[in-house]
């Protein structure tokens, strides 16, 4: 690591860069532990939706489908009850998630994707359920989102997540697959996800401390 560069865009503590060969660099927080990439190594929007489009993933792919019954299984149903009303928040081209969530755990979804499904249906609703998978890796103001979920919440609605969490090690970090996709530009630990939880009003209830993170509103 190397020299200190503005703040952090989560806990606005003094940052260092973790310079990569290929990706280029990287600004690291010790206090909370975010990284973000530098906005000079990232997709534009053209490139971002075209990477999306080219994901071939659907509700007849059963590994795809195993992927999030394990999800659901382990981050959400021991804390939200079947049968409610959910979002699906960056749904992706094919909503399997919410598809699943609703033939198999009864759930009534909507689903909201910047790309693929832009209406704001979410405006002026509250939900039981708000899953947000392999999508925070992709914010650049993950405050703001974070935000958002905690306003979209039910008293008792859960907000289950999922991201990779990286090692909090910058040898780790400098090989980490997770970093190949340049649509990646935003990393957190259990850390950073409890720093933004007591910021907008949430509390973690649940986390594997590698890729599940779970919430509830604080109060």
């Amino acid at each position: 690591m190397s020299e200190i560069r503005e703040n952090c865009k989560v806990c606005n503590s003094n940052i260092t860069i973790i310079c990569h060969p290929k990706f280029g660099d990287y600004y690291y927080c010790s206090n909370c532990e975010f990284i973000s990439k530098d906005e000079s190594n990232r997709f534009n929007v053209v490139e971002e939706k075209l990477r999306y489009e080219n994901h071939n993933n659907s509700i007849e792919d059963k590994d795809y489908v195993n992927y999030f019954c394990t999800f659901i299984k382990e981050a959400v149903i021991p804390f939200a009850d079947e049968g409610k009303h959910g979002l699906d928040f960056g749904s992706g081209p094919s909503p399997v998630l919410a598809q699943i969530l609703e033939q198999k755990f009864n759930y009534q979804m909507d689903i909201y994707d910047h790309f693929f499904s832009p209406e704001k249906v979410f405006i002026g609703k509250k939900y039981d359920l708000i899953t947000s998978t392999e999508v925070v890796e992709h914010l650049n103001d993950p405050l703001y989102y974070f935000s958002l979920f905690s306003k979209l919440l039910k008293s008792k609605g859960v907000l289950a997540i999922m991201t990779n969490f990286h090692r909090n090690n910058e040898d780790h970090f400098l090989s980490w697959s997770y970093i190949r996709d340049v649509s990646h530009i935003s990393f957190y630990t259990s850390k950073t996800m409890e720093y933004i939880a007591s910021k907008v009003g949430l509390k973690i209830i649940y986390t594997n401390n590698d890729k599940y993170i779970s919430f509830m509103l604080d109060r």
